[in-house]
C-alpha cells in the first residue's frame, strides 16, 4: 500500500520487500434482494457464493447473459447498495482499505477512498452526468476535494486529463445534452479515472454505441487504464469486448462464476459447457452452419434449482448436478472450472 493510502484509508502501510496483495478479493461473497410484503418474504439470490481476484494493472473481464448477476455484484463490491439488496455472506477485501471489506468500513472511509481510490463508470453515460449541469460541474463534484480545490491548478489538471480521452477543452462548459453520445461516454471515463484510482468499475461502459464508436471508447478506456496503473473490473456480456480488452475473464450464470482463466485461453480452450456455448455463439466471418440454441431459461434466482443452477440445460448432467454444487477447481494452471464433468467422475 502506497503512503498516501496508508494516510486516506488509516491503514498500516505493507511492509518493504512483501509481494503486493490483489486490489481486489472476493470471498464467498452472497448478495440477495430481500422484500417482505402483505407477510409474504422473498430472497432473490442474485449473487450466491462468488471468490475471485483482480491483480495490479489487470483488466479482469466478467461475462453472462443477462440475470446471471454481474451488475448485483459490481453493486456489492462498491458498496453501492439500495434495499432491497442486502450482503448476507463473505467479503470485499480491498488493499487500499488495508485489507478490510468494504462493508465493514465507515461512512467516512467510504466517502474518502469514492472516486479516489475505487470509482464508477456507470451503465448508460447519462447515470454519472447531470443534465441540468455543465459537464465542468461535474468534474468539480467528483474530484475537486480529492485534488485539492476548483483553483487554477484543478482546471489545468482536468483540461489535460480530457485529452487521454481525445477530448478538448470545451466540453467543459457544454450540457450533457449538447454532446454525442461517444463524448459523453469519453467524459464518464474521464471522470472516473482523473483521481488516478487503483480500481475502477465499469458496468457495460459501451451500451448504445455504434461498433465504430465503441472500438475507440475500448482503446481510449484500456489507453487511461494503462497510463494510470488502475486496476479494471468490466463487466458486459458482449463476449467481442472481453476478447478485445480483457486480461483474465471470468463466466457466470445463476448468480455463481463458473469458469475463469486468461482471456486467450479461455477462448481457445473453454471447460464449462455454459462457456463452450458462449464461446461456440459468438459470429465468425464465412461460417455458413447456424447457431444452436441453448435449450431452456436462465434460472429463476427466487427458487433456484438444486445443485449446479446449470444442469436443466446442461448436456453433461449427471445424478450429481442434481443433487451438489459443485465447487471452482483449478483444472489447469491459473484455470478455474466449477462442473463435475470436468472437476473429476461422477
Amino acid at each position: 500500500m502506497t503512503a498516501d493510502a496508508a494516510n486516506l484509508t488509516g491503514a498500516a502501510p505493507e511492509p518493504a520487500g512483501m509481494p503486493r496483495a490483489p486490489v481486489l478479493r472476493v470471498e464467498g461473497l452472497k448478495a440477495y434482494y430481500r422484500t417482505r410484503h402483505f407477510g409474504v418474504e422473498r430472497e432473490v439470490k442474485a449473487v450466491d457464493g462468488v471468490s475471485f481476484e483482480v491483480r495490479d494493472n489487470e483488466i479482469y473481464g466478467l461475462a453472462g447473459e443477462s440475470s446471471s448477476g454481474k451488475s448485483t455484484l459490481l453493486k456489492a463490491i462498491a458498496a453501492a447498495m439500495r434495499p432491497p439488496l442486502q450482503v448476507v455472506g463473505g467479503t470485499v477485501r480491498l488493499r487500499f482499505l488495508g485489507g478490510k471489506s468494504i462493508h465493514a468500513a465507515t461512512p467516512a472511509e467510504l466517502a474518502a477512498l469514492r472516486w479516489r481510490k475505487l470509482s464508477y463508470i456507470m451503465q448508460g453515460s447519462m447515470s454519472a452526468l447531470n443534465p441540468v449541469r455543465r459537464v465542468r460541474r461535474s468534474f468539480e463534484d467528483f474530484a475537486a476535494r480529492h485534488l485539492g480545490g476548483t483553483g487554477g491548478g484543478f482546471e489545468a489538471r482536468v483540461i489535460e486529463h480530457l485529452g487521454r480521452v481525445a477530448l478538448d477543452k470545451s466540453v467543459l462548459e457544454a450540457y450533457p445534452h449538447e454532446l454525442s453520445g461517444g463524448m459523453r461516454q469519453r467524459v464518464t471515463i474521464a471522470l472516473a479515472t482523473i483521481c488516478r484510482p487503483d480500481l475502477v468499475i465499469a458496468d457495460e461502459p459501451t451500451t448504445a454505441l455504434d461498433v465504430v464508436v465503441q472500438k475507440d471508447t475500448l482503446d481510449m478506456l484500456r489507453a487511461v487504464a494503462r497510463q494510470t496503473r488502475a486496476s479494471l473490473l468490466l463487466v458486459t456480456h458482449d463476449l467481442g469486448v472481453h476478447a478485445y480488452l480483457t486480461d483474465r475473464l471470468g463466466i457466470m450464470y445463476g448468480g455463481r462464476l463458473v469458469e475463469e482463466a486468461a482471456t486467450e485461453r479461455l477462448f481457445q480452450a473453454p471447460y464449462h459447457p455454459y462457456s463452450k456455448h458462449l464461446i461456440a455463439s459468438l459470429p465468425v466471418i464465412g461460417a455458413e452452419a447456424p447457431k444452436v440454441t441453448l435449450p431452456g431459461a436462465p434460472p429463476n434466482l427466487a427458487a433456484p434449482p438444486p445443485g449446479c443452477r446449470f444442469h436443466p440445460r446442461c448436456p453433461l448432467a449427471m445424478e450429481r448436478c442434481r443433487r451438489e454444487t459443485p465447487q471452482m477447481l483449478e483444472v489447469a494452471p491459473q484455470h478455474r472450472v466449477a462442473c463435475f464433468a470436468v472437476g473429476g467422475p461422477a
